[in-house]
């Protein structure tokens, strides 16, 4: 049995759902975080399947390369955020963020 573009695909829709799930389910921030990571790596499956398998050359692994500096860019800043919001209010409830106003 030969790995073809399908089981990427696949994969990459698994994780996908995954990360929306956990955007909309959950109300803690970090889960919220870990839920965009999840659907950051989908992204970087398809970039480097559709790389692979259509002849594209390198370009799906640069596009997954810098989509994975971003990530980490976005997780650095996200996780200060998170730490001052807990600071400010002892929770990371993101239902309760809207006290930050007051």
């Amino acid at each position: 049995m030969e790995v073809g573009l399908n089981h990427f695909l696949f994969v990459s829709t698994i994780l996908f759902s995954m990360g929306i799930y956990a955007i909309v389910t959950r109300k803690n921030a970090v889960l919220v975080l870990m839920g965009i990571e999840l659907i950051l790596n989908a992204a970087n499956i398809n970039f480097i399947a559709f790389s692979r398998f259509g002849n594209f050359g390198l370009d799906g692994q640069l596009i997954a390369l810098f989509v994975i500096v971003l990530a980490a860019a976005e997780a650095a800043i996200a996780l200060a955020i998170v730490l001052n919001i807990y600071k400010n209010l002892a929770t990371v409830n993101i239902d309760e963020v809207d006290k930050l106003r007051d």
